[in-house]
């Protein structure tokens, strides 16, 4: 059978296709390429260019390449945008997602993985966030993806489709240089921009009600995220070859916090660069702080998180310098 994989010439997506082929599955990538790169998808991996929205194009896609399971990460993802276009975003990952999942349907697909966002939870007032904790999105782009939940398990019961929702937590890092994160809306990215200026990193707020003021969130490595869709994959497999319909919702995560002062300083440790941070204004909604309990994947799937922050900071560096320090990882 063949896996498509949406938005697989993105930075996440092109890591999924990675796992996934590397693992003798076969792969067919969609992608419109407004945000992904079609170098990132590996010789031998067919990229077919077209929207989620093109049900005519899904059609010929699914028919063609035997399409019978679905890993659905296209989508818009920058929050600040979403407040400004929530139209669009509702438009782009709601809509979408319907199209698809209709013509998934229709084509008689039986699994279908949904890349969600621990932003479904909005600022969650407990210590670690479970998949129970009560959800609050505070964006349209969080929106987007809880309704895109309540899609796919919908869908899931009324066409017989095992489905898993995976909600990410803050991913970082590259499993090879070539499949490194080149937008600037994630830490580390953004960090390693002012550092690459000659400018100061920057903290938004150092008086949250933390240890050491400054937020509090849950890092997970690419490499091992893409892992976790495999495994995932593999059980829908599993439960569509036993004639059983599953449905999941898996938080990914490493179930531990870290600050973004301390993000910074292991910046400054791994690249002997001055990290001295210039503090500003809080930006509005960022929690104090969002963990992941990453016990349900581990108890379902058995899975867990293989690499650490340093290493997400390590590869992540040498793929934007060609250099790290002696002693990394050289999987990382």
């Amino acid at each position: 059978m063949t896996w498509l994989i949406t938005g697989g010439a993105g930075y996440i997506g092109s890591h999924v296709v990675k796992s996934m082929a590397e693992a003798g599955e076969r792969v067919v990538v969609v992608d419109d390429l407004s945000a992904g790169d079609a170098a990132r998808v590996p010789a031998g991996v067919p990229l077919e260019r077209g929207t989620v929205l093109d049900r005519a194009f899904l059609d010929r896609v699914l028919r063609e390449h035997a399409v019978r399971g679905i890993v659905h990460l296209a989508a818009k993802k920058a929050v600040g945008e979403s407040v400004e276009r929530p139209l669009f975003y509702y438009h782009e990952n709601v809509t979408g997602l319907q199209v698809l999942l209709q013509a998934a349907a229709d084509a008689g697909v039986r699994r279908f993985v949904f890349s969600s966002s621990a932003s479904v939870y909005g600022m969650p007032d407990v210590e670690l966030v479970t998949e129970d904790t009560p959800c609050s999105p505070l964006s349209p782009y969080g929106e987007t993806k809880l309704t895109g939940e309540w899609l796919v398990r919908a869908a899931g019961r009324a066409h017989g489709i095992s489905t898993a929702c995976l909600r990410y937590f803050n991913v970082a890092g590259t499993a090879t240089p070539e499949l490194a994160d080149t937008g600037v809306f994630n830490l580390l990215p953004m960090v390693f921009e002012r550092l690459d200026a000659g400018l100061p990193p920057r903290i938004f707020g150092d008086d949250y009600a933390t240890a050491d003021g400054t937020c509090i969130r849950d890092y997970v490595h690419v490499a091992d995220l893409a892992d976790a869709h495999l495994v995932v994959a593999r059980r829908l497999d599993a439960c569509a070859e036993a004639g059983e319909t599953r449905d999941l919702t898996l938080n990914v995560g490493r179930g531990e916090g870290v600050s973004v002062r301390e993000i910074i300083d292991l910046v400054g440790e791994v690249t002997g660069l001055d990290v001295t941070p210039e503090i500003v204004a809080r930006r509005a909604g960022d929690p104090a702080k969002v963990v992941a309990s990453a016990e349900r994947i581990s108890a379902e799937l058995g899975w867990k998180a293989e690499y650490d922050v340093r290493d997400m900071i390590t590869s992540a560096w040498r793929a934007k310098h060609g250099a790290g320090p002696d002693g990394a990882r050289e999987d990382a």
